[in-house]
């Protein structure tokens, strides 16, 4: 049974790689892997791809393995550190605006946002959100989103052979962190389309497994290595993030007894 969930789940991901949105998409077909793959109670992993599936998303956009063992294990262990996670959780919160503003305006899931922001954060290198190693080009993405100077071309806020002055103004954009997180969701939005996801409705990984590997492919494709999808699954249940995003303040109201 897992095995056929699989495939289907496969095929709903192939057939929205083979036919983007300008190309005439086989809807029936869609429809029936999607009605396929939700209809079961068990339901597979989201986050791992076929081989299929990982050729198509190689061949189209140049996606990468999983990280070094010795890597991942690093990164298990950054998110350990409670010091740190507790300043990336204040971050967030300086965001939250943003990011509830924008994910609602474009119909993108604020956890899938969230998650991602978490994670860039999380796991920043020391020193590279300061402008002048930025603008030395010794990294290539910049600010809360990892995001890179091709991401504002893709968006057609750059031309496409920009000059060293709007590289450099490119760079101050990306290391904004308001401007990051609204990069971030257009790029969700630009994924969507050539993904040739629905544009106009918010993506729910807990409400279909075909939504569930729709996000996960976003997150594959934000990142291009093939443990990052798990991992922003995991960090858009989390309990505190949901907090963050979800609730809301309300002063108490001065009462006269």
């Amino acid at each position: 049974m897992r095995e056929r969930l699989q495939r289907c789940g496969a095929l709903v991901l192939s057939l929205a790689l083979l036919f983007p949105p300008s190309v005439s998409k086989p809807s029936a077909e869609v429809s029936e892997a999607i009605n396929q793959a939700t209809s079961q109670d068990e339901r597979p992993d989201p986050s791992i791809f076929s081989p299929e599936e990982l050729q198509l998303l190689q061949q189209r956009f140049g996606v990468h393995g999983p990280q070094t063992s010795l890597a991942q294990l690093f990164t298990r262990g950054v998110d350990q550190l409670q010091p740190l996670r507790e300043l990336t959780i204040d971050q967030l919160r300086q965001l939250k605006p943003v990011i509830v503003k924008e994910s609602a305006q474009h119909r993108v899931n604020p956890m899938l946002v969230t998650a991602i922001l978490f994670d860039e954060i999380q796991h920043a290198k020391p020193g590279e959100g300061l402008p002048f190693i930025a603008h030395s080009g010794l990294v290539k993405t910049h600010g809360p989103a990892q995001l890179a100077i091709t991401e504002l071309i893709h968006q057609n806020r750059l031309p496409a052979n920009p000059s060293a002055d709007e590289m450099a103004w490119a760079r101050n954009q990306l290391l904004d962190p308001r401007i990051s997180v609204v990069l971030l969701v257009g790029k969700m939005i630009r994924l969507k389309q050539e993904l040739g996801l629905p544009s106009g409705r918010r993506l729910d990984a807990s409400s279909s497994y075909a939504d569930a590997k729709a996000i996960a492919t976003l997150a594959y494709l934000h990142n291009g290595k093939l443990d990052y999808p798990s991992r922003i699954l995991s960090y858009m249940q989390d309990p505190e993030l949901h907090g963050l995003i979800y609730s809301s303040r309300r002063s108490q109201p001065y009462m006269l007894i």
